[in-house]
């Protein structure tokens, strides 16, 4: 007669699986903050206001882990460091409230609000954006300016922006606020020269 298989070993290892389990770090999030202006909105407000119709970031970085760059054409994603909500929606957001508070009253017009006749749109398009371990971030974009009622580019330029905010993924998160802040200075200037 065979004697029946002992379930000990298998209970043992079940718990050792189990217990592996419970001890993966916790998940820690990070939010985007809008930047104070380098100077101050002029009261006289552009001819048409604008209203930012998009963010395009790159499929690379749209995610909610965060990507940090750790050589050429080498990242590293983040189990455990994640963004508050999706990374689109957040440049989105903080670059709305970084263009608010650099144009005149009544000439911003934030996502998603009722669109004013003879609002102009704004489209960012971001090419590139790297993180690297130490905290910078550098930013590559073209913003365009649409005529009211059309997709026709009126106005726009290219920039590459960088700012560093310190190791880790706080520090990520705070340059890439500073690069934010960067670049609706340079969108309210441009708008504000006409």
């Amino acid at each position: 007669m065979t004697p029946a298989p002992r379930p000990i070993p298998i209970l043992i290892a079940g718990a050792l699986i189990l217990a592996a389990c419970g001890h993966s770090p916790p998940s820690r999030f990070f939010t985007l903050d809008a930047a104070p202006p380098a100077h101050p909105a002029r009261t006289q407000a552009p001819v048409a206001p604008v209203q930012l119709d998009a963010v395009h970031i790159p499929a690379a970085v749209d995610r909610l882990e965060m990507v940090t760059e750790t050589g050429p054409a080498r990242v590293q994603i983040s189990g455990q460091d994640r963004w508050a909500a999706p990374l689109g929606e957040m440049m989105r957001r903080t670059l709305a409230q970084d263009l608010a508070s650099r144009l005149p009253r009544g000439a911003f017009v934030f996502p998603e609000a009722p669109r004013p006749q003879g609002t102009r749109g704004l489209v960012i398009t971001v090419l590139q954006l790297k993180a690297s371990p130490d905290g910078r971030v550098a930013l590559q974009a073209n913003w365009s300016l649409l005529d009211s009622g059309s997709s026709r580019a009126a106005g726009g330029d290219n920039l590459s922006l960088s700012a560093a905010g310190g190791p880790g993924a706080q520090g990520q998160a705070q340059a890439l606020s500073a690069v934010l802040g960067q670049l609706a200075d340079r969108i309210a200037g441009a708008l504000q020269r006409g």
